[in-house]
C-alpha cells in the first residue's frame, strides 16, 4: 500500500513537471500575423526572438519545406542581424505537426533546417556557423491536435550554440 502511493505521488509529480509552457501570442493579431506585419499565411504565431525585433521562428504549410515571403522576411532580418554579430554560430531546428510517421517527419524537418541554413548562407552568413538538426514531431511548440496547433508546430527555429 506504501508503495503504490509513491509511486502514485511521483506519477502526478511527473505529469505536472511536463507541463507544456505557454505560447507567447503577444505579437499575433486575429488574422495570423505578428502584429508588426511580419507573419506568414500558415501560422505566424509564437515563436522567440533573437534580439529586439529579430524572430528566431518560421513557419512552413503543411508536407512542406518552401519559405513563404513572411519566412524570408523574418530569414532577412536574421541575416542581417548574424552578419553584424560574427562571431556568433547558430543552430537551424526543424519541427513538425504531430501527424505522419517519426521516420517522415525526422525527414522534413531536415529539409526545412537545410531551406532555412541554405537561404542564410545565400543571404551572405558563412556557412561554417550554420548548422542543422531535425527534431521531426519530437519537440512540438503546443501540444494537442488541430490545424491551428499544427500551424504552430511547423516550424524552424534558429537558436545561438
Amino acid at each position: 500500500m506504501k508503495y503504490k502511493f509513491i509511486a502514485l505521488l511521483l506519477v502526478a509529480v511527473g505529469v505536472f513537471a511536463c507541463e507544456t509552457p505557454p505560447v507567447d501570442d503577444s505579437r499575433v493579431v486575429t488574422d495570423g500575423t505578428y502584429a508588426d506585419g511580419i507573419g506568414s499565411e500558415y501560422g505566424g504565431l509564437g515563436g522567440g526572438e533573437l534580439a529586439p525585433g529579430v524572430y528566431d521562428t518560421v513557419y512552413f504549410a503543411t508536407d512542406s519545406s518552401v519559405l513563404d515571403s513572411g519566412a524570408k522576411e523574418v530569414l532577412n532580418a536574421q541575416a542581417s542581424w548574424l552578419k553584424d554579430n560574427a562571431v556568433l554560430d547558430i543552430v537551424v531546428e526543424g519541427h513538425c505537426d504531430e501527424r505522419a510517421t517519426r521516420e517522415y517527419n525526422l525527414a522534413l524537418g531536415e529539409r526545412r533546417a537545410n531551406a532555412i541554413k541554405r537561404y542564410l548562407i545565400s543571404s551572405g552568413v558563412d556557412s561554417s556557423r550554420v548548422s542543422t538538426i531535425s527534431y521531426g514531431k519530437e519537440r512540438p511548440a503546443v501540444a494537442g491536435s488541430g490545424s491551428e496547433i499544427w500551424a504552430r508546430n511547423r516550424r524552424g527555429v534558429t537558436v545561438v550554440k
